[in-house]
């Protein structure tokens, strides 16, 4: 009996994948044309993905209609492709990133997005490769302060795998759950599916090379953080507080989860948000209507550095609204701050990583 790949191919065509609901042949899933010697076939089929539930079954199939409607005889051999390699395991998702840094704090309205956003424009702005990962699924609030609302990721295509393009704006690279959801709608959804788009975020995005990757997370402690810290090895966490002692509570219980013993990702050190008021008319004026240098008393007591203290001024709120953050500009004393900010960053993540091993990701305990 002499095989040619016709008779191959319309045994082929009797293999229905359930997937779609078509035959191999129709389906486009048949690779290449049947390679043949003498009776040895070799037949490349191409599944959809690595986990593909109808994988076996449809090689099974394969093999058998060769056998019926070609014959018993044949010697088959079916090799499997995927348009779509898996996703890179826990502990692999980000290879090119050197650094993740969590911006966080205890409790919300402290200005910790503001924080989160200018620390990353600040970077930038000194040369460094910086991303940005709006992690607040419920508030997201990185799409408006970067003044990039309507702006749309597309996916593209990278060694297999189809991937989120991160938005790029003043230099940082940026994606939020806010850019996929109608910003006049509430997100109604529970735990499991929030971390799930979290995981998305994370790992289905062409970050690429980068030295910071910026984490701006929800206030408080919860799901969200418990996601973050089994996916990725966080090399340290910023705490965001203004002076005032309910804050600074709150404060408190940030640093301990990060120091949790099952955690322990490193605190790199405080920021005082709001430390002073400055009017615009009377730019040498201090008024400490929030309290004075608690968050410096705080960062003394738990004996980690003070980064910062940022000023409130009436254009820092205005800056942000209107998609202009502070830090664009290095003239006015909010950008200086900030720009100091990401100097004090940069020395206590090199000294971290000097001194400390690598951050090792938290385990699932089940």
């Amino acid at each position: 009996m002499t095989l040619y790949p016709k008779l191959i191919m319309d045994a082929l065509e009797k293999v229905i994948y359930p997937g779609n609901k078509k035959n191999l042949v129709d389906g486009g899933m048949i690779a290449d044309q049947p390679a043949i010697d003498g009776m040895k076939v070799k037949v490349v089929i191409e599944f959809p993905r690595e986990t593909d539930p109808f994988l076996k079954s449809t090689v099974k199939a394969a093999e058998a209609a060769i056998h019926y409607h070609v014959s018993k005889d044949v010697e088959v051999e079916i090799q499997t492709e995927f348009k779509s390699k898996p996703r890179p395991e826990v502990g692999k998702m980000l290879p090119g990133v050197k650094n993740v840094v969590a911006v966080s704090s205890g409790k919300g309205g402290v200005g910790k997005s503001t924080v989160s956003a200018n620390l990353a424009i600040s970077l930038a702005r000194m040369g460094y490769k910086v991303g940005l990962l709006d992690t607040d699924i419920f508030g997201p609030s990185m799409p408006k302060m970067f003044d990039v609302e309507d702006a749309r990721p597309y996916s593209v295509h990278i060694d297999g795998r189809d991937l989120i393009e991160p938005i790029e704006q003043y230099g940082v690279k940026l994606l939020s759950i806010g850019f996929f959801v109608n910003p006049d709608t509430a997100t109604l959804w529970r735990g499991g599916m929030a971390s799930n788009a979290l995981k998305q975020l994370i790992a289905d995005a062409n970050w690429g090379e980068l030295d910071y990757l910026i984490l701006d997370t929800p206030p408080g402690t919860g799901d969200i953080h418990l996601t973050l810290l089994q996916t990725l090895a966080i090399t340290g966490a910023v705490i965001v507080s203004t002076p005032q002692q309910v804050a600074l509570a709150d404060a408190r219980k940030g640093v301990d989860m990060y120091r949790n013993e099952k955690v322990n990702v490193p605190i790199l050190g405080l920021v005082e948000n709001m430390a002073w008021f400055t009017p615009k008319e009377l730019p040498d004026n201090k008024y400490y209507i929030f309290g004075k240098e608690g968050c410096k008393k705080l960062a003394e007591e738990l004996g980690v550095p003070l980064l910062a203290q940022i000023p409130l001024v009436q254009g820092i709120c205005e800056s942000g609204d209107g998609g202009k953050p502070a830090a664009l500009s290095a003239e006015n004393m909010t950008g200086i701050a900030f720009i100091n900010l990401a100097q004090a960053v940069t020395t206590v993540v090199n000294r971290r990583n000097k001194e400390q091993p690598p951050t090792k990701i938290v385990g699932v305990s089940r």
